[in-house]
């Protein structure tokens, strides 16, 4: 029989064929058991497996699985058919992946590990196409022969599907991904005359004339491109979980992403809430050194994660264990901020991560590479395998984190956030198309914006995909440039039926296929929002000039501006320069509010200069909808989530800072004096202290 997933799944990514040297593996397993790691993920390279057709070298991956069942210890394998054997490479070469203008994609090593056969990406088989059918079919070949060899082993717990679940925007332009493409355009459009009159290309004669388009430019043809590639891959990777499934049944099926929704949908295919929907457990990597240090960075993938779960557990699948050198994501960073981690900051990671929802902790690395550009990154053991303060700090957290006294706090998952971030994937991949050419960043900074600015007021905001708008009463929509006409129906309903809808500017300027809607706000907004468009500007590159001022606060402006007339609405705040900028509404039971700019991005430039400005914005969304942060400590350096089992509520409070902290714990503005201190101790009252880069975790008892 497979193993039994442990309490909490924690551990490391262990064997990449070269990396640890095998005279250590039976050392190490025994120090990673006795720490209190449970679970390892290796990664299964099918170019270092099947070294020449049909003769298969397992011999290292069975010693990962023995040790793992003498140890205890439970086994992810990672599949990676995306290293594909050489000597496929060669005889399939016809089947290369390509760019635009026909540059095919070369086959490297990775960085991450010292094996042959990658391609520059993750989206097919080496630099082959898994588009070309004696591709696709090689891949699913040497699958079953893995799974059904690993079936019922007692170390095995199950398989993680396409690392980090994404493909490069650059390919693939072969000529099987071409006709597939055309195949996924008869099945939408019939025939060629429909597609004529959708992308406005009248001279198609045959199929056979239709090709992918070579410039990156917002038209329809261009949006059909992004969502056939998007399709396209996520079709390949059910193949893989069929064919895992069919060949063993009884063992979990994960994947893991880069949290990528908000700023890699559109080109990399990052689409958080397709690829846990397509698994029994979803994860995310994200590592410090490489995003960034600060408190709502440590928490906003887990956020994201948590959303596109939809009540499925989810791990943080690769967190920082290490020191990250030389790459450019570090160059002229401070040391402390992430370069070089230290045993607070592993603790600091790992709360965090629990603390936003997930339940099972993963570092990348065991211990540090031994070769290529990320050597001696990453892991929380010493390069020999032995024991760090770092390894030390993470195996307290194991043991405390599967102590059967935590089985019901982890067990129990973050409450509704009191605000829900809308997330448009429409809306993202027209502005990656709008915004190509002038190198523009106004989705991902409009949406990390709006997460920080209501981040930093103690709120906790959820993001919420557009498929799912019932999640929640309140929802901020961040840059509703494009909204598809049956999401605008659905949208004007669920303000209709008492919703309440704060937007920024444009929303839904654009329509199905990336048309100018000549009537603003059209298709029935105008009636929700009380409004209709005085003027417009688009202006990215220079709308942080400008201002709203809103009762004496002057907020900054970003992205595009309109202004407004008042159509049943009420006016608010006005530019700088004249014109209407804030709109409130009554709309049926619910209600809305119309900001003419994305102050969100206005909001991430300032704090992105050390500056505060535009935070009176998202307190005065919070009055709008009646809404207060659930949990308050008067401390804004403190971060708590409310976390809920049926009717058992647990709270976790974190100080992302390098001082102790205190505050007073109000939960729905009453005083909490918690039942017990599961990690940290015990506040006597309901004044409550963090030591720092710490956390408290407080059982409150059953919900009155």
């Amino acid at each position: 029989m497979p193993a039994s997933p442990p309490q909490v799944p924690f551990g490391a990514v262990y064997f990449r064929k070269s990396n640890p040297p095998a005279q250590d593996w039976a050392r190490d397993y025994a120090q990673a058991a006795a720490d209190g790691l449970n679970t390892f993920r290796h990664w299964f390279m099918w170019s270092a497996i099947e070294r020449r057709p049909g003769v298969y070298d397992w011999d290292d991956c069975d010693r990962q699985l023995d040790l793992a069942a003498e140890h205890g210890m439970a086994t992810v394998i990672a599949e990676f058919t995306m290293a594909a054997p050489d000597w496929l490479q060669r005889k399939l070469s016809h089947a290369v992946q390509r760019r635009a203008d026909g540059t095919t994609m070369a086959s490297t090593l990775s960085p991450s590990a010292a094996v042959g056969g990658f391609g520059q990406g993750l989206g097919g088989a080496g630099a082959l196409t898994l588009n070309a059918p004696e591709v696709h079919d090689a891949v699913m070949g040497f699958l079953t022969v893995m799974a059904t060899r690993y079936r019922g082993h007692p170390g095995l717990l199950g398989y993680d599907v396409n690392n980090e679940v994404n493909y490069q925007p650059d390919f693939d332009f072969s000529d099987q991904t071409a006709a597939a493409f055309r195949r996924w355009l008869q099945m939408k459009y019939g025939d060629l005359d429909t597609l004529a009159t959708a992308w406005h290309r009248y001279s198609y004669a045959q199929w056979d004339d239709v090709m992918p388009p070579r410039q990156v430019q917002p038209y329809a043809e261009n949006l059909d491109w992004l969502a056939f590639r998007e399709d396209n891959f996520y079709r390949h990777v059910d193949d893989k979980i069929a064919t895992l499934r069919a060949a063993d049944p009884d063992a979990a099926i994960m994947s893991h992403g880069i949290a990528g929704a908000v700023t890699a949908m559109a080109g990399h295919g990052c689409n958080d809430w397709r690829a846990a929907a397509q698994v029994d457990t979803y994860g995310y990597t994200w590592i410090a050194a490489r995003k960034g240090n600060q408190p709502w960075r440590n928490f906003f993938a887990g956020d994201l994660i948590r959303g596109a779960s939809r009540g499925k557990p989810f791990w943080h699948a690769e967190r920082q264990g290490g020191p990250l050198w030389m790459q450019p994501q570090v160059m002229g960073r401070d040391k402390a901020d992430a370069r070089v981690a230290d045993a607070e900051d592993i603790r600091l990671w790992s709360l965090a991560s629990f603390a936003a929802g997930a339940r099972g902790m993963m570092n990348l690395r065991y211990r540090p590479l031994l070769d290529g550009p990320l050597f001696g990154a990453f892991g929380s053991y010493a390069m020999d395998g032995s024991p760090t303060s770092r390894s030390q700090s993470a195996a307290e957290i194991a043991r405390w984190t599967n102590a059967p006294e935590q089985s019901r706090a982890m067990k129990a998952q973050p409450v509704r956030g009191e605000i829900g971030i809308l997330l448009v994937p429409e809306a993202q991949s027209w502005d990656y198309l709008l915004s190509h050419e002038g190198g523009f960043k106004t989705y991902e900074q409009a949406m990390w914006g709006a997460y920080r600015g209501f981040f930093d007021l103690g709120v906790q905001p959820d993001w919420v995909h557009s498929d799912d708008l019932d999640s929640h009463d309140t929802l901020y929509a961040p840059y509703p440039i494009l909204l598809p006409q049956a999401l605008v129906a659905r949208l004007c309903d669920w303000v209709e039926q008492g919703g309440t809808l704060i937007s920024e500017a444009c929303p839904g300027y654009f329509g199905d296929r990336g048309r100018v809607r000549i009537r603003q706000p059209g298709n029935q907004l105008d009636s929700v929002f009380g409004a209709t468009e005085d003027d417009v500007e688009f202006m990215p590159d220079i709308a942080g000039r400008s201002a709203i001022v809103m009762d004496g606060h002057m907020l900054p402006c970003g992205g595009f501006r309109q202004s407004y007339l008042p159509k049943g609405g009420t006016a608010l705040a006005s530019f700088v320069e004249g014109g209407h900028a804030i709109i409130s509404h009554s709309f049926g039971k619910g209600k809305t509010l119309l900001v003419g700019s994305h102050v969100s991005v206005g909001y991430w430039a300032a704090k992105e200069a050390g500056r505060n400005d535009g935070a009176a914005w998202f307190r005065a969304c919070l009055d709008f909808a009646a809404l207060r942060p659930r949990i308050a400590t008067a401390n804004p350096h403190l971060v708590a989530r409310l976390h809920q089992d049926r009717a058992h509520r647990y709270l976790w409070v974190i100080n992302p800072t390098h001082t102790a902290q205190s505050g007073r714990l109000l939960l729905d503005g009453k005083a909490v004096v918690p039942q017990a201190a599961l990690w940290g101790a015990k506040p006597t009252d309901d004044r409550i202290s963090v030591p720092a880069r710490d956390g408290l975790v407080l059982d409150l008892g059953p919900q009155s």
